[in-house]
């Protein structure tokens, strides 16, 4: 289920990820600087771990994990969160927690599109990667 996801996914497409920083707690300079990066995210696996790296001009990240089991994830805004990634329906689903929050990432696949639609509370921000050399 997981190999559908596999491969380099370039950022193009970005709605409302200011509001959904807002609500993490990013600070201003950083909400900045993150809304003019155009990250790439690699997913690749090793046996049943699974690795997602994103790059960016701004800060580079690289997580890895077992479907289900809980890890320790510092974010890119420097969030230290308990997060778990879980496949239900097709979807990648990884939750984050962290001093009594929550936030979650989906990402689907739709028309050929890696589709990341990240929701903490009353907001909701979509970000669509396309798969190959952008």
């Amino acid at each position: 289920m997981v190999d559908a996801f596999l491969g380099k996914w370039h950022l193009i497409n970005t709605e409302n990820f200011d509001a959904y920083m807002v609500k993490l707690g990013v600070g201003v300079a950083l909400r900045n600087l993150a809304k003019m990066a155009k990250p790439t995210t690699t997913i690749s696996k090793d046996g049943d771990t699974i690795i997602l790296a994103t790059d960016s001009t701004i800060k580079s990240t690289k997580i890895c994990f077992k479907l289900g089991e809980e890890f320790d994830e510092t974010t890119a805004d420097s969030r230290k969160t308990k997060t778990t990634v879980v496949m239900d329906k097709g979807k990648m689903v990884q939750t984050q927690r962290w001093d009594g929050k929550e936030t979650t990432l989906v990402r689907e696949l739709k028309d050929d599109k890696l589709i990341l639609t990240c929701t903490m509370g009353d907001v909701v921000c979509t970000r669509t990667y396309q798969k190959g050399n952008c």
